[in-house]
């Protein structure tokens, strides 16, 4: 279903096993449409509902149509111009309703998660004998291919245990087992909507390459697109990693080198010297492979010290604002000008009027690398 929004148009489907477009009575009552893109915690929306009970003191008409049970399956996206951007492919997973005395003005709230909350709904016991991480990664995501769920970018591990080191060994649910696979590699893990019901899984690097999107801009006249934007420097952010491993014939004890983060391309100039120091108390313990991975994924986790928050003109922007991608920042100086990697987008529709984006992006450090950001 389509409803017309200064040029924009929203997308809303749902169902039990296939999402098909909402049912009018549900389109008509639907006031506000909140998604939230985030990096780190995933993705989530809500959808609220204004509405009367029926005629005799029945039940609410929206609860009675069976399209927004718990578990159904949410596909929310916007078109701006002639092509549609899916925003998230989502489960609902609970109802919040407000009854009022004023006829006809109960709201109802329908929130979900995207589709990896159904990698979180029940804890195993499972062992991978002889096998990276890449591979478990693949043979679990394989159990979900009927959710609409694919592999898109799997990135190659080095962590490689035969069955005499202990092999990799799962005693959680899916999904916080993946996160874990993605942590000791210095990766991360996510799902973000193909198109409708087919959702990417990525397990892999931060993303940092690709063409930029659309420049947020601030202070150039007409072509400004920026509501607001601030930014922050947090010195203490960054985290360097220090720990050793024995050489297998000596038994010498051999001091882990300094490594980056395991974010390519660097976006800044100026990056914000590394101020704290995480002990790895288990690299003695490890191979030197995986002692020097455990020294990169330690440095890759620290938080990136240069973060800018603001909120986006949609009509002057006019695109879709997507997270974990580049994004050029313009018009504010050169210390925070260039390229940032979003890391969270909330997108708020009003039915009656109005689209917000919301963003918060990051880099490691102050100054452009480029004197020039796609406009």
């Amino acid at each position: 279903m389509l409803t017309s929004l200064f040029g924009i148009r929203l997308v809303l489907w749902m169902g039990k096993a296939v999402p098909t477009p909402c049912p009018l009575p549900l389109m008509e009552a639907l006031s506000q449409v909140q998604v939230t893109m985030d990096d780190a915690h995933g993705d989530g929306f809500d959808l609220t509902f204004t509405m009367g009970r029926q005629p005799g003191g029945a039940d609410y008409l929206s609860l009675l149509t069976g399209v927004i049970d718990p578990l159904n399956l949410v596909l929310i996206g916007v078109v701006m111009g002639v092509e549609p951007v899916p925003l998230i492919n989502g489960v609902i997973t609970e109802h919040h309703l407000v009854p009022t005395d004023e006829p006809g003005m109960a709201n109802l709230t329908v929130r979900g998660r995207s589709v990896l909350a159904r990698m979180n709904l029940e804890e195993k016991s499972a062992k991978y004998q002889n096998m990276n991480d890449t591979l478990v990664v693949l043979q679990v995501l394989g159990s979900y291919a009927q959710y609409g769920i694919v592999p898109t970018v799997i990135a190659p591990s080095t962590v490689f245990k035969i069955e005499l080191q202990g092999n990799t060994t799962q005693h959680e649910a899916d999904l916080p087992f993946l996160r874990r696979l993605a942590r000791r590699n210095g990766f991360v893990f996510y799902l973000e909507p193909v198109t409708i019901g087919v959702t990417g899984a990525y397990f892999g690097p931060e993303n940092r390459l690709g063409i930029p999107q659309p420049a947020l801009t601030k202070n150039m006249g007409g072509a400004s697109n920026l509501k607001n934007i601030s930014f922050a420097n947090d010195g203490l952010a960054p985290t360097g990693a220090k720990g050793s491993f024995v050489e297998p014939i000596s038994k010498t004890s051999i001091p882990i080198p300094p490594v980056p983060p395991l974010r390519m391309p660097p976006l800044a100039t100026s990056a914000t010297p590394t101020s704290r120091t995480e002990l790895l108390r288990e690299s003695a313990n490890q191979p030197a492979a995986e002692a020097l991975l455990g020294a990169l994924a330690a440095a890759t986790r620290s938080p990136d010290p240069v973060t800018a928050h603001g909120e986006v003109d949609t009509i002057r922007y006019g695109s879709v604002l997507r997270p974990r991608r580049l994004v050029g920042v313009r018009g504010v100086g050169t210390s925070y000008d260039g390229f940032y990697y979003v890391n969270r987008v909330t997108h708020k529709i009003s039915v009656q009027g109005g689209y917000t984006q919301q963003f918060s992006c990051k880099r490691e450090g102050t100054g452009a690398l480029l004197p020039l950001v796609r406009p």
